[in-house]
C-alpha cells in the first residue's frame, strides 16, 4: 500500500508538468500549422511569416538564461505557474491582433513566459521523483514536445473545420491560462528557491572548445527539428501545391515514428559512442534535410517521413555529450547558456532566413542549404571532450 502511494505521489506531479510542458511547447509551435492560413489572411510575405518564429525564439531567449533570478524570488512553483497563465494570457491577446506588429508583440511576450518554465519544471521533477526514477520521469516528461509535434498538426486541422485560426490562438491560451491557476492551486509538490546564475562562473566554459562545439551542434539539433517543422507547411503548400489538409496530416504521420526512437538511440549511443553517434546522426538528418529542399512527388514524402525521425536522434547523445564535458559545478550553466542559443538561431533565425528566401522566390534553397550546413559540421563531434566515466 505504501508502496502504491509513492507512486502515485510521484505520478501527480509529473502528469501535471508533463500537461504543462506539453501546452508549453505547443504554443510556442502551432504557428507552424497554421501558417499557411495566417499568410493568406493576414496577405503575409514568406519573410514576414518567417520573423514570427525568430521573435518568438528571442522572447524565449531572454527569460530562459535570466529564469533563475525570477525563481528565487517566486520559488519553482509559482515560476512555473507564472509562466502557463502568462503565456496563454499573452496568446490570447496575440489571437486579438490584427496588425503584424502587435502580432509579433504579443508573440514575442507568449515567448517570454514559455521561456519560465523549463528549469524549474525539471527541478520540480528531479525534486518530486526519487532519484532511481528520474531517467523514466523525465522519459515521460520529453514526450511533450514529441507528442506536440503529432498531435498539434491534427488538433489544427479538426478546430480550423469549427473556428478561425485566431479562435484557435485563444482557445489554447485559455487552456494554458487554467492549467496554470489548477497546478497553483492543486498540485502538491516540494517547492523551494531556484538560484540565480553565478555569470562569474560562465568564464571559464568560453575558453572550453568543447563549450562552443556543443553550442553549433545544438543549433543544429533545433534547425533540424524546429526550424524545419516551422516552416514545412508552407513549403508544402506554397512550393508543391499540397493542400494545407494534406500537408499537415502528412508531417502529423510522419512523428508518430518518433516516439520511440530517444529510448533506441540512447541504446546506441552507450553502445558505440557518443561521438560516432552524433556524427552519424548529423549526416544522416543532413542528407534527408537536403531531400527537403531537391526531391519531389513519392521521394519527397519518403524523406518528409525519415527526416523528423533521424533529427529527434540527435538529443539524447547530445545531452549526454553535454553532461560529459567541463566541471560538473558548470554543468548546469552550460545547459542554461547552449540550450536558449540554439533556439534563437536554429528556431528562429533559421526560418526567417528561410523565409526570406522563399519571398525571394527560392523557397527549396533554404532546405537544400539547411542541410548542407548541417552535412559541414557533422564533423565536429570528433573534436569533443567528453569524460568516459
Amino acid at each position: 500500500m505504501n508502496n502504491t502511494q509513492t507512486l502515485q505521489s510521484q505520478l501527480r506531479p509529473l502528469l501535471f508538468l508533463t500537461a504543462i510542458f506539453f501546452l508549453n511547447f505547443s504554443i510556442r509551435i502551432i504557428i507552424s500549422p497554421l501558417l499557411p492560413t495566417i499568410l493568406k489572411d493576414m496577405s503575409l510575405t514568406g519573410d514576414q511569416a518567417g520573423s514570427l518564429f525568430l521573435v518568438s525564439a528571442s522572447g524565449y531567449f531572454i527569460t530562459l538564461i535570466c529564469s533563475g533570478f525570477i525563481s528565487e524570488i517566486l520559488l519553482h512553483k509559482k515560476t512555473i505557474g507564472l509562466s502557463a497563465i502568462v503565456t496563454g494570457f499573452f496568446f490570447i491577446m496575440t489571437g486579438l491582433c490584427d496588425s503584424l506588429t502587435m502580432m509579433r508583440a504579443g508573440i514575442f511576450i507568449t515567448g517570454m513566459g514559455a521561456g519560465l518554465y523549463l528549469p524549474s519544471g525539471i527541478a520540480l521533477l528531479t525534486a518530486s521523483v526519487s532519484r532511481q526514477s528520474w531517467g523514466k520521469a523525465i522519459g515521460v516528461h520529453e514526450l511533450a514536445p514529441n507528442l506536440s509535434f503529432l498531435l498539434i498538426p491534427i488538433i489544427c486541422e479538426a478546430l480550423l473545420l469549427l473556428m478561425s485560426w485566431r479562435s484557435i490562438l485563444m482557445l489554447t491560451g485559455l487552456i494554458s491560462v487554467v492549467l496554470g491557476i489548477n497546478f497553483l492551486k492543486f498540485s502538491k509538490v516540494v517547492d523551494f528557491p531556484g538560484q540565480a546564475p553565478m555569470f562569474s562562473a560562465i568564464v571559464p566554459l568560453l575558453f572550453l572548445r568543447s563549450f562552443w562545439i556543443m553550442i553549433v551542434l545544438f543549433t543544429m539539433g533545433v534547425l533540424s527539428t524546429i526550424g524545419i517543422y516551422a516552416m514545412l507547411p508552407l513549403y508544402l503548400v506554397d512550393e508543391h501545391g499540397m493542400l494545407r489538409s494534406q500537408a499537415n496530416t502528412l508531417i502529423a504521420l510522419s512523428r508518430v515514428l518518433t516516439l520511440p526512437v530517444p529510448f533506441a538511440v540512447g541504446w546506441i549511443s552507450d553502445r558505440y559512442g557518443i561521438k560516432k553517434t552524433l556524427s552519424t546522426v548529423l549526416i544522416l538528418t543532413g542528407a534527408s534535410t537536403l531531400g527537403l529542399g531537391l526531391l519531389s512527388g513519392t521521394g519527397l514524402k519518403i524523406v518528409i517521413f525519415l527526416q523528423p525521425l533521424l533529427s529527434v536522434a540527435f538529443f539524447p547523445p547530445a545531452f549526454s555529450a553535454l553532461s560529459s564535458i567541463g566541471a560538473k559545478e558548470t554543468r548546469n550553466i552550460m545547459v542554461s547558456f547552449t540550450v536558449p542559443v540554439a533556439f534563437l538561431m536554429g528556431g528562429g533565425g533559421a526560418p526567417t532566413l528561410i523565409g526570406f528566401l522563399a519571398a525571394k522566390g527560392f523557397f527549396s534553397m533554404g532546405f537544400i542549404g539547411a542541410g548542407i550546413i548541417i552535412l559541414m559540421v557533422a564533423f565536429l563531434p570528433i573534436f569533443l571532450k567528453v569524460k568516459t566515466h
